[in-house]
């Protein structure tokens, strides 16, 4: 179904004055579930920020895994764990293509503004990743987007067909380091694992990781250059392009199609909650039940038993979309809707505030509280950290344009400064 501005009862006309998008302008449902996503990626990336590197591969290789943290593991696993980022990831796609049509329809020269705004990303995910953060995402966000801008015009059709097989490619490379691993000998075995748990960033003990995250920021910095370079190197060529810009293109297909704007119809997002979303929960399960099968075994679970997630995420995340599209629709000036939109339009802004609360929490120049905490415990930290971004969120946006650092990454795209205040 092609994308129909006119007819999206979610917008209200704009003006033809150059310049980002008006908040008058924007559309809920986006806003809505860029929000919904942002604050649900936390829950995963709170292990990140908390916890060994080994433990978010294996749990059974560091701190209590039974009972309730096993329970707060498999709930985090099972519906948070790769879907959110899905969801962000599709939408950072459909934003490329809405930015561009903006761009075109002012008759602004779009793809200059795309290469601006993207490079400013960089920049500030460079900063994030090595002075904050080995588990930044907006590296490889920036630098799936100076490449896959070059489809946005595509039919849709094209770009799902594209943006499977580019998914599908970190898959096949699992699958197939799998089974040859099944096939090593013990030697041969520990071996490969040496050297895939290196390439994660796992190659340290996790006492190494607690000496070096509860120390002082310089070491944690020296630590995190060597890893972050053969992330945004390695990493990027051989999975995070293929996947994560597998993603975006899926999300222009997405968005072109009317799915991700709220523009079809309530029984097709019904449909695509039901369908999609329990697929996508069936596998999912699956592979839970093969962890167990595979007794936790580190290479069959990160190759294996991982295919489950990574394609029942992609569907279950599809799911959550439908029921966001749902949601703007039914409870379109409720409260929830408000909060999940005023989260969305600082996206930017919450995401780095979540490094930064987070790092204050765990790491040694703040609490010091790294490799302390449960599952279910950092849940609560996840809890608390979403008390605070929500309400501010909200208190901001009653008397700011944007978020301060998407005001910051507009200025520096358009090289003017924009207006911050809103209009008494």
């Amino acid at each position: 179904m092609p994308r129909n501005t006119s007819s999206n009862p979610e917008t209200t006309p704009g003006s033809d004055e150059s310049g980002p998008t008006a908040p008058a302008d924007r559309i809920v449902a986006l806003d809505a579930l860029r929000g919904f996503a942002l604050l649900g990626i936390l829950v995963i990336n709170i292990w990140l920020f908390g916890m060994p590197t080994i433990a978010q591969f294996n749990p059974t290789l560091y701190g209590d895994f039974t009972g309730a943290n096993y329970l707060a593991w498999a709930v985090s696993h099972v519906f948070f764990e790769q879907k959110f980022v899905t969801l962000f990831t599709f939408l950072f796609g459909a934003g490329m293509v809405l930015f561009l049509e903006s761009k075109e329809r002012k008759g602004q020269p779009g793809r200059r503004l795309h290469f601006s705004r993207t490079f400013w990303l960089l920049v500030i995910g460079l900063g994030h990743a090595y002075l904050l953060w080995y588990g930044d995402i907006l590296v490889f966000y920036a630098l799936c987007g100076f490449l896959v801008v070059w489809v946005w015009r595509w039919r849709p059709s094209r770009q799902l067909i594209l943006g499977t097989a580019m998914f599908s490619i970190p898959s096949m490379l699992y699958l197939l380091t799998g089974v040859g691993y099944l096939s090593f000998s013990e030697d041969g075995r520990a071996e490969l694992e040496g050297e895939l748990l290196a390439a994660f960033g796992a190659g340290f003990s996790p006492e190494r990781e607690l000496e070096i995250y509860r120390g002082g920021w310089l070491d944690q910095v020296a630590h995190r250059i060597p890893v972050i370079l053969e992330f945004h190197t390695l990493g990027f060529v051989f999975e995070a392009f293929w996947m994560l810009g597998g993603m975006m293109i899926i999300g222009m297909a997405l968005y072109k199609w009317g799915v991700i704007s709220n523009q079809r119809s309530t029984r097709f997002y019904k449909h695509l909650l039901v369908v999609a979303g329990g697929f996508g929960l069936a596998l999912v399960l699956v592979g839970v039940w093969l962890r167990e099968a595979f007794a936790w075994e580190t290479i069959p679970v990160l190759t294996l038993a991982f295919q489950f997630n990574y394609w029942g995420a992609l569907f279950l995340a599809t799911g959550y979309l439908a029921g966001i599209m749902l949601l703007c629709r039914w409870l379109r000036d409720g409260l929830a809707v408000h909060a999940l939109a005023a989260v969305g339009r600082t996206a930017f802004s919450n995401y780095l505030l979540q490094t930064v609360i987070a790092t204050s929490i765990f790491y040694g120049y703040g609490l010091g509280l790294f490799g302390q905490l449960g599952y279910l415990e950092l849940l609560g930290v996840v809890v608390l950290i979403w008390a605070i971004q929500i309400p501010l969120s909200v208190w901001w946006l009653g008397r700011f344009r944007f978020g301060p650092v998407e005001w910051v990454w507009r200025t520096l795209t358009y090289r003017q400064r924009q207006p911050m205040r809103l209009e008494s």
